[in-house]
Order: C-alpha cells, then sequence, then structure tokens
C-alpha cells in the first residue's frame, strides 16, 4: 500500500508539472497566433511557420493532457447504466473500460510511432524555414507512450484497490464553492475571503 501512495504522489504532481507546461505552451501558441495574425493584416508580414508551430504545439499540448487525463480520469462520464450496477460490478466495468482505452492508447502509440519515423526518413520540414519537424512529433509520440503508462496506473489502481473512477481524482486545494451551498453563505458572510 505504500508503493501504490507513493506512486499516486508522484503521479499527481507529475500530472500538475505537465498541465502548468501545458498552459504555458498554450499561451505561447495563443501569442504566435496574435502576433503572427496582426503582423499579416497590418503590415504585410506574418511570422514564418506561426501556423506550422501552432498545429504541432498543440498537439503537443493535446496528448500531454491525455496523459493526465489518463492518471485522473478526469474526462466527461457518462455513467448512467454504471450507476444501476452494484458497486463491485461497477469498478469490474471501470477497470475494463481503461483495458480497452490501454489498447486503444496502444494503437494510437503506435501508429503515431509510425509517422514520427516518416516524418525522420522523408526529412519532413515546417513550409518556411525549412525546421525537420520530427523532434515535435517526438514530443507528441512521447505524450501518448507516457498516456499509456499512466492508464496502466489507472487500470491497476481501480484493480488493486476498493476503487472507481471518481475515487482517484485528487481533491482541489478549495473546495468548489458552487456546489456546496455551506461554502456559499461562508464565502458570502466574509465578504469573500
Amino acid at each position: 500500500m505504500r508503493v501504490l501512495h507513493r506512486s499516486l504522489t508522484y503521479l499527481e504532481a507529475f500530472s500538475r508539472k505537465v498541465e502548468m507546461v501545458s498552459a504555458i505552451l498554450l499561451a505561447v501558441i495563443t501569442l504566435l497566433v496574435l502576433a503572427s495574425a496582426i503582423g499579416r493584416y497590418l503590415f504585410a508580414w506574418p511570422i514564418p511557420d506561426a501556423f506550422d508551430f501552432s498545429r504541432l504545439f498543440l498537439g503537443v499540448v493535446i496528448m500531454w493532457g491525455f496523459a493526465c487525463v489518463g492518471y485522473r480520469g478526469s474526462h466527461i462520464k457518462v455513467d448512467l447504466f454504471a450507476l444501476m450496477l452494484p458497486a463491485r460490478v461497477r469498478r469490474w466495468t471501470d477497470f475494463f473500460a481503461w483495458i480497452v482505452l490501454l489498447g486503444f492508447t496502444g494503437l494510437l502509440c503506435w501508429k503515431m510511432l509510425a509517422r514520427v519515423t516518416s516524418a525522420y526518413n522523408s526529412g519532413e520540414t515546417t513550409f518556411d524555414l525549412q525546421v525537420p519537424v520530427w523532434p515535435v512529433m517526438g514530443l507528441i509520440w512521447l505524450g501518448v507512450a507516457v498516456s499509456m503508462l499512466t492508464i496502466l496506473a489507472r487500470a491497476l489502481m481501480i484493480a488493486l484497490t476498493n476503487a472507481g473512477l471518481d475515487d482517484f481524482e485528487p481533491a482541489e486545494s478549495e473546495p468548489h464553492i458552487a456546489s456546496d451551498p455551506k461554502k456559499q453563505k461562508q464565502t458570502a458572510g466574509s465578504g469573500g475571503n
């Protein structure tokens, strides 16, 4: 159990770091697209390869975000059917769902690796600056590969503990006020502090 707790702590810290880097990358993408649009429309000079870099970095953000979702399970879930099942059956249904997701992620990882090697072997580059794209595609592939590990960790946590999908979602440092009427009253009474 101590190893599981240590693993959970490590995966949570890892997910927070990935989310921070993803947020920074999204800000960079936004600024890049904005600056390129301003340059194109005001000065008739867009930033070279802004489109290529923004789409590649967006792929990095999405696939590394998928790794966080793989651990936390914080995606949109429709569990009307699952809620009607007994707890034990629901837990094994969750486990089966994560194993199916692991299989599909494995296929995505395999195809993405083929795409990276294809870009490397063909010398694929960006349009304007002729920058090789395989290193960024490699980061996208690495995000998918890490997703496989986080999905496997999640499936093992479901199988080895008496928990289901929602039991591993981390508690926020501050409970969400909108969902708790007591917190709403406290916040309203204290002037929002």
